[in-house]
């Protein structure tokens, strides 16, 4: 199918007042019916066509540490896919992104396919923006499922109110991630939720700070799930707090000086 032919993602939905006051307060919200099923039908073939032919995960299941069991992780695919920019760089997922946040305008961060394969691991506890040397708490992460999944295939599991606390630990995601971010939550008995069920074409929504984990896989099925980062116009690199941020800084952000303008080629304004 010729991508001028792919559906046009650019109209608005509106999200209601409660819903962002909902995001706002819990650092994370589920939006059902984000795609049609004919939209969904034509971007999903175009998404798994890109994400299974630019995947270099080629070790089995049993080779693989904790984070390689979570998912495969096939990133920035808007960059060498004409259909998953149309996709990535759509005004409908930009504007929801802007209104809960509350600001004019976002960059896109980067996209990611995340594959959890049939028997794939846990994903264990972290912070999105462990990662991400910027310096606004303005991100967030769109999570959608291109087909139905329930709790048994790895659903997107929160701590509510997490995001406000801001940075936990400099912590990459791994078993001490999940250890100690665990014991945390523990602690400050934050509610611990998770849709039971998502149609493909929902969308989750979280912070870059709220906590998150998943399960692992335990149906016969792969977890297709496609996610893009924004984060608000008109924030700043900072300096990196560890190697991770330095490679972002690097990769995703353009080799960006810290201090100055986070607004590289690869960071466009989609809102």
């Amino acid at each position: 199918m010729p991508v001028l032919n792919f559906p046009s993602l650019d109209n608005e939905i509106p999200v209601a007042a409660e819903d962002i006051l909902s995001f706002r307060k819990n650092g994370h919200l589920h939006v059902k019916g984000l795609l049609n099923a004919d939209e969904l039908s034509v971007y999903r073939t175009a998404i798994n066509d890109a994400a299974y032919r630019y995947n270099t995960e080629t070790r089995e299941m049993k080779d693989r540490d904790t984070y390689g069991k979570a998912f495969l992780q096939i990133m920035n695919l808007w960059e060498v896919d004409e259909a998953v920019k149309r996709f990535t760089l759509a005004r409908r997922f930009a504007k929801m992104a802007a209104s809960l946040l509350g600001v004019e305008r976002v960059r896109i961060y980067h996209d990611q396919a995340l594959y959890k394969e049939a028997g794939g691991g846990h994903t264990p506890w972290h912070q999105d923006q462990y990662y991400w040397p910027l310096d606004t708490t303005n991100t967030i992460t769109m999570w959608m499922p291109l087909i139905p999944i329930s709790e048994e295939m790895g659903m997107l599991t929160f701590a509510s109110g997490s995001h406000t606390a801001g940075e936990v630990e400099n912590l990459a995601i791994s078993d001490e991630s999940d250890k100690v971010l665990q014991s945390y939550i523990n602690e400050k008995n934050y509610p611990v939720t998770r849709p039971s069920f998502m149609e493909g074409g929902d969308a989750s929504w979280h912070y870059g700070w709220t906590l998150h984990a998943a399960p692992g896989n335990n149906s016969d099925a792969t977890r297709e799930v496609m996610t893009i980062i924004y984060f608000a116009d008109g924030a700043t690199v900072t300096a990196p707090k560890n190697q991770h941020q330095e490679n972002d800084r690097q990769r995703w952000l353009g080799g960006i000086e810290p201090g100055e303008l986070a607004a590289s080629p690869l960071n466009p304004v989609i809102h």
